[in-house]
C-alpha cells in the first residue's frame, strides 16, 4: 500500500490517561445495526449506543495531538486523512456535509463517553464522542496473533517493518470510520429503538448487519480512494479480504474452542465478511451496502 508523501489528519491524539482494565475480544466490539438509511436524509448525530461492550458511564480520557515520532501513527494519520477525503466527496455528492471523528490513540487501556477499554478490545468507534480508539499494539496483534499479512520476523528498517499488512490494517480502521459513518445517518438512534422490541437473538442478527455494512463501507472507500490517489498495491486486497476472513464469528469461535453457535454472532462469519467488503470495493457506491432489506 501507497500511503508515504500524503497528508496525515490532524484529529489523531494520543491518550494521556487511562481507565480500569476490562476483558474482551475483537467479537465484543458490538452493537447492533437496523435499516439502511438513504443519503438523503440529513446526518442525525443524537449518540446514544457505542460500538464496544464495556463498563457504562460517561468517563473520558484526555488527550494531546499526536506526534509523527513513529511510522505507525504516520500511516494511521494518513489513512484516516484518506478517509476524511473520500467521506466528504461522497456525503458532498449527497448534498450533505461530512463531520470528521477523532482517532485516539491508546496504550493499554482508554477511557471512552462509552466506557472504559483495554487493549483486548481491539479497535472500537464510540459514537458518544465520535471517536475512533486504537491501541498502539493493534499492529503487531494482527500479524502474530490472526495471521494477518505483515513483517512477521521484526527485521528490515522502522519505515519497512509490517510494511506488507498495511492495507490490512487500513480496512480494520476504515471499517471503524464506517461506524462513524453509520452514527451520522442516524443508523444508531434507528438501533436502539430496534434492540428494545427484539429477542437477544434477533438483536444479535442486527448487530451482524450492521456489522457487515460498516465491512461495506470500508470497502467503498477502498474503491474510492484507490480513483482519487491510486494507492494499491500487487496483493493489497488479498491482504483486506484475509483480514475479513480471520475475525468472523465463526473462525473466531473455532479459535478459541468455543462452539460455532450463529445465533450468538455479532459480526458476521467470515465468508460474510469478506462478501459485504467486495461488494463495496468492487461497487464504490454506499448504496450497495443495504445489509438491511429483506434480512429479517
Amino acid at each position: 500500500m501507497k500511503w508515504q508523501g500524503r497528508r496525515g489528519s490532524s484529529n489523531v491524539r494520543s491518550s494521556t490517561g487511562g481507565g480500569k482494565m476490562i476483558g474482551g475480544s475483537i467479537g465484543g466490539i458490538i452493537i447492533a445495526g437496523i435499516l439502511w438509511l438513504v443519503f438523503g436524509v440529513n446526518p442525525m448525530t443524537a449518540l446514544q449506543t457505542g460500538q464496544v461492550v464495556a463498563g457504562g458511564g460517561s468517563n473520558s480520557t484526555s488527550s494531546e495531538p499526536a506526534t509523527d515520532d513513529d511510522r505507525d501513527t504516520r500511516f494511521v494519520k494518513v489513512v484516516l486523512a484518506d478517509t476524511e477525503e473520500v467521506w466528504h466527496q461522497i456525503f458532498n455528492e449527497a448534498g450533505s456535509t461530512y463531520k470528521e471523528p477523532s482517532l485516539i490513540l491508546f496504550n493499554g487501556q482508554v477511557n471512552s463517553a462509552c466506557g472504559s477499554a483495554s487493549a483486548a478490545t481491539g479497535p472500537f468507534y464510540c459514537p458518544g464522542d465520535q471517536t475512533v480508539y486504537l491501541d498502539t499494539s493493534f499492529f503487531v496483534e494482527m500479524r502474530q496473533n490472526l495471521g494477518i499479512a505483515g513483517d512477521q520476523q521484526g527485521s528490515g528498517t522502522q519505515e519497512n517493518q509490517g510494511k506488507a499488512g498495511d492495507f490490512a490494517q487500513a480496512y480494520v480502521i476504515a471499517h471503524e470510520v464506517g461506524h462513524h459513518v453509520q452514527t451520522l445517518l442516524g443508523i444508531s438512534q434507528q438501533v436502539n429503538e430496534a434492540r428494545r422490541q427484539v429477542t437477544q437473538a434477533q438483536s444479535n442478527k442486527l448487530s451482524v448487519l450492521q456489522e457487515l455494512q460498516a465491512d461495506c463501507f470500508a470497502g467503498v472507500w477502498a474503491q474510492r480512494n484507490q480513483e482519487r490517489v491510486q494507492f494499491l498495491e500487487a496483493g493489497d486486497i488479498d491482504e483486506a479480504i484475509n483480514a475479513a476472513g480471520q475475525i468472523g464469528d465463526d473462525r473466531l469461535a473455532q479459535a478459541s474452542g468455543r462452539v460455532v453457535a450463529p445465533d450468538n454472532f455479532t459480526h458476521g462469519t467470515s465468508q460474510q465478511r469478506v462478501e459485504w467488503f467486495t461488494r463495496g470495493l468492487e461497487s464504490g457506491n454506499v448504496q450497495s451496502c443495504d445489509t438491511f432489506s429483506g434480512a429479517l
